[in-house]
């Protein structure tokens, strides 16, 4: 049997009171800050997003009919395309700049079940027992129990607040050269990165290329969070676009995972997607996806094109990002009132902040971060996820919380608010973190 370690974030078992904070307590939260999802959009809201010109802001041609086109009622639901349909890919392949000439429209994507199986796709595709990989960590649990299930050394290339100057995103690139192996296959990245925000500059991903093209080296990076890029000066088209992703480097031997749940708000069709320039890696995805779902929904793929054509997509970015701006800023008031125990790193993109809480007076050591976020949750209904529980126990991590900051902006505003009486009225209880 396989061995893999439970899910800390989202793991439910009836065995196991120790994982499953995901399941456990967003069923009961009066306000929940865990979400990593921008704040969800139903079917009429995307048409709504659909019936004005983004730039122009004229009337488009009927939205209404635009989804009928692709969400025929009388479409017999069979599998439909196996690796999704041509216009779903196409407009997939049009997220990325392919002036580097490494992806290549329609054929350079396969459709997925989420993000969570592309990224499983590509690790059971590509890993053996005894390879070697080097994961960007913190992140999701996934990058590193899956390869080390698949019986895979892991390497951790660990996140550094500390470090100063560089791309801001706390990696140190001579220490990723120190953790290739002979046996090196793969290196792992999250970018933007959960539980952060942080982003690797083109300078950075430009050096991770340089290695990886020396040691022949796949690079997997999971861009989930891509493209909302939200606090990032030189970011967005008026200033030059956004940072580029691992598929616009001109590197080969790369894969690149998304989804439409993240950035795009459509958690509920769970559509995802794996791309890459070279055709025996989407050969290999594809291949191994025949023993799991085959397809995805012709249903949740129609809607997936609806999403992602103009300007229905532009619409809806635009949307994600001023809500994620609007939301950081209030964020952003509550760390400076409480900087006296409360430390961070601004995210510069996606929809977590990873915040520490520290004791007040004294040394100021690290709060034990469960107990901070269940006693929060029970006096006054916020939801966060403790960093120590659910990204590996480690002291790096201790009294760290993961804040989802892009639900709806009432959310935001009602959940800070019971935060704060909580740290006037309790936060002194909290114990010390044990380290």
């Amino acid at each position: 049997m396989v061995n893999v370690k439970k899910f800390e974030v989202e793991q439910a078992s009836p065995h196991n009171q120790e994982g499953k904070w995901m399941d456990e307590h967003e069923t009961w939260a009066t306000h929940n800050l865990a979400e990593t999802c921008c704040a969800s959009v139903s079917l009429q809201d995307l048409i709504a997003l659909a019936a004005v010109d983004a730039d122009s802001a004229t009337a488009t041609t009927d939205p209404d009919q635009r989804m009928a086109g692709l969400i025929n009622y009388t479409t017999k639901q069979t599998y439909g395309s196996i690796r999704g349909s041509s216009t779903l890919r196409s407009r997939i392949a049009d997220l990325y700049d392919t002036t580097a000439g490494t992806i290549g429209g329609a054929n350079s994507v396969l459709i997925t079940n989420g993000a969570i199986q592309a990224n499983f796709l590509t690790l059971y595709s590509l890993l053996c027992p005894g390879d070697h990989v080097i994961v960007q960590y913190p992140t999701y649990q996934q990058l590193y129990s899956v390869p080390e299930s698949l019986g895979a050394e892991v390497s951790l290339w660990k996140w550094r607040p500390e470090i100063e100057g560089g791309d801001g995103s706390g990696l140190d690139v001579q220490e990723l050269r120190g953790l290739i192996r002979e046996n090196t296959r793969m290196i792992i990245l999250n970018n933007p990165q959960n539980p952060t925000g942080a982003v690797l500059s083109r300078r950075t991903l430009e050096e991770i290329i340089s290695l990886a093209r020396a040691h022949n080296i796949t690079i997997h990076s999971d861009e989930v969070y891509r493209p909302l890029f939200h606090s990032l000066p030189e970011s967005g088209p008026e200033n030059g676009g956004n940072p580029p992703s691992i598929l616009e480097l001109g590197y080969g031997n790369v894969v690149a995972t998304g989804s439409l749940s993240k950035a795009f708000s459509l958690a509920g069709i769970r559509v995802g997607w794996l791309a890459s320039p070279r055709a025996e890696i989407i050969d290999a995805c594809a291949s191994s996806r025949h023993y799991t779902t085959i397809s995805v929904s012709q249903v949740d793929d129609g809607v997936a094109a609806f999403a992602l054509a103009k300007p229905t997509v532009v619409n809806l970015l635009r949307r994600n990002v001023e809500l994620a701006r609007r939301n950081l800023a209030l964020l952003a008031e509550f760390v400076d009132e409480f900087k006296h125990v409360v430390s961070w790193v601004k995210p510069a993109a996606g929809t977590t902040a990873f915040i520490r809480f520290r004791t007040k007076g004294g040394s100021g050591e690290p709060v034990d971060d469960v107990e901070f976020c269940k006693r929060l949750q029970e006096r006054k209904g916020v939801m966060f996820v403790p960093g120590r529980r659910c990204f590996g126990d480690s002291v790096d991590f201790a009294g760290y919380v993961r804040v989802g900051f892009v639900p709806e902006h009432q959310v935001m505003v009602d959940g800070l608010r019971a935060l704060r009486e909580f740290m006037a009225e309790e936060y002194d209880s909290v114990p010390a973190a044990a380290v």
